[in-house]
């Protein structure tokens, strides 16, 4: 059964420098596990929030399932991330500090067939880091190419 599902959010190691990471069980619909199994994700403006002592994950869009019928889902529901609550600490208070943002950094499917996300505690780059991003990724490029 086992599926080779990775969804990466590109953007994120673009615009964020990821300090940590975890994976998370997230809380989904069967509609949502389906979607996921085929590939309907999107990460654009998705991020996580401390609601009460657990974390949400807000604007993931899982798009809907053509055979759902009536138990179709909304496609940007907010969806709960399962962490222990020592990691759940450790990242709210992180998270206090300034510049801290939760990132998802990519969604996938276990052996088992459990859905996970992965994310990432990143601080946001500033316009020269970026700068450095491009040079380092162009650099990086044009080594694989001498060295084929």
């Amino acid at each position: 059964m086992a599926q080779n599902i990775y969804i990466k959010n590109r953007p994120a190691t673009f615009e964020y420098a990821i300090e940590d990471r975890l994976k998370a069980g997230i809380v989904l619909t069967g509609s949502e596990i389906k979607s996921i199994r085929n590939a309907k994700v999107s990460f654009n403006d998705s991020y996580c929030i401390f609601h009460k002592g657990e974390l949400w994950i807000k604007s993931l869009f899982i798009g809907e399932y053509a055979n759902a019928g009536y138990a179709a889902h909304v496609t940007t529901r907010e969806r709960k991330l399962l962490l222990t609550k020592k990691e759940l600490r450790k990242w709210e208070g992180k998270i206090k500090e300034k510049g801290f943002s939760i990132i998802p950094l990519s969604v996938f499917i276990t052996n088992e067939g459990y859905a996970k996300v992965e994310i990432g505690l990143g601080r946001g780059k500033k316009l020269h880091d970026k700068r450095d991003t491009i040079k380092n990724r162009d650099a990086d490029r044009e080594l694989k190419r001498f060295f084929k």
